[in-house]
């Protein structure tokens, strides 16, 4: 069973920045594909930045040129550096891990908010 447990979310003023982490457990985060998504309320859960266990980034539009994802398996942890923060990005943001044999986990979520 994988446990991811994320940390970094806060209150930030627009234009600030912030580092999301996202620790894994076990033995499977080198081999496994990682995700950053999103939840405001009243909205669906979206993808916000993904990152393969090669390396390989994609990233919502709206966060193109400001959101980074980053990982370093030798500590089974996978970032989000979030730069020119927007009140728009306001939300819960969840880890999500998916191993080689299709199985997703979700982190609990953290909360991020941007003021305006």
């Amino acid at each position: 069973q994988v446990q991811l447990v994320e940390s970094g979310g806060g209150l930030v003023q627009a234009g600030g920045s912030l580092r999301l982490s996202c620790a894994a457990s076990g033995s499977i985060f080198s081999i496994s594909n990682m995700g950053w998504y999103r939840q405001a309320p009243g909205k669906q859960r979206e993808l916000v930045a993904a990152i393969t266990s090669g390396g390989t980034t994609n990233y919502a539009d709206s966060v193109k040129g400001r959101f980074t994802i980053s990982r370093d398996n030798a500590k089974n942890t996978v970032y989000l550096q979030m730069n020119s923060l927007k009140p728009e990005d306001t939300a819960v943001y969840y880890c999500n891990l998916r191993d080689v044999w299709v199985r997703i986990y979700w982190g609990q979520g953290t909360q991020v908010t941007v003021s305006s």
